[in-house]
C-alpha cells in the first residue's frame, strides 16, 4: 500500500497537479485542504505519512499550520510548496520544522524524489 499523503493548497489545479504526480508514482492522496486551517484539522483526522503545504495561503498561511502541525505531532513530515522569490519564506518553514521545500513550477522527477527522500524510499 503507498503512503498516505495529504495536499494543501489555496489553488485547486496544484492540488489536481500535485495529486496526478503523486498518484502516478502509486502515492495514495487521502485528503485536500485549501487553507491551513483545513490543513491542521484534516492532519489531525487523516494522519498522514506526509503533508505537502503551500506556503501562501488565505484564512491561516502554510507557517502557521506548519507550526500547530508539528506542535501537535513533533514528528509529523511536512513539506513545503513554494513559488519563486520566497526564499525567506522557506528558511522560516525549515526553521519551523518543515524537512525540505519544492517550488512552482513542479517538475515530476524533483517533487517525486524529494518525496521519496523524505520517506526513506
Amino acid at each position: 500500500m503507498g503512503h498516505k499523503i495529504l495536499v494543501v493548497d489555496d489553488a485547486v489545479f496544484m492540488r489536481n497537479m500535485i495529486r496526478e504526480i503523486l498518484e502516478s508514482e502509486g502515492f495514495e492522496v487521502v485528503g485536500e485542504a485549501s487553507n491551513g486551517i483545513e490543513a491542521v484539522e484534516m492532519y489531525k483526522n487523516l494522519k498522514p505519512d506526509l503533508t505537502t503545504m503551500d506556503i501562501v495561503m488565505p484564512s491561516k498561511n502554510g507557517l502557521e499550520a506548519l507550526r500547530e502541525i508539528r506542535q501537535m505531532d513533533p514528528s509529523a513530515k511536512v513539506i513545503m510548496v513554494s513559488a519563486l522569490g520566497q526564499e525567506s519564506l522557506v528558511m522560516e518553514a525549515l526553521e519551523a520544522g518543515a524537512l525540505d521545500f519544492i517550488t512552482k513550477p513542479f517538475k515530476k522527477d524533483k517533487v517525486i524524489s524529494v518525496i521519496k527522500k523524505i520517506l526513506g524510499e
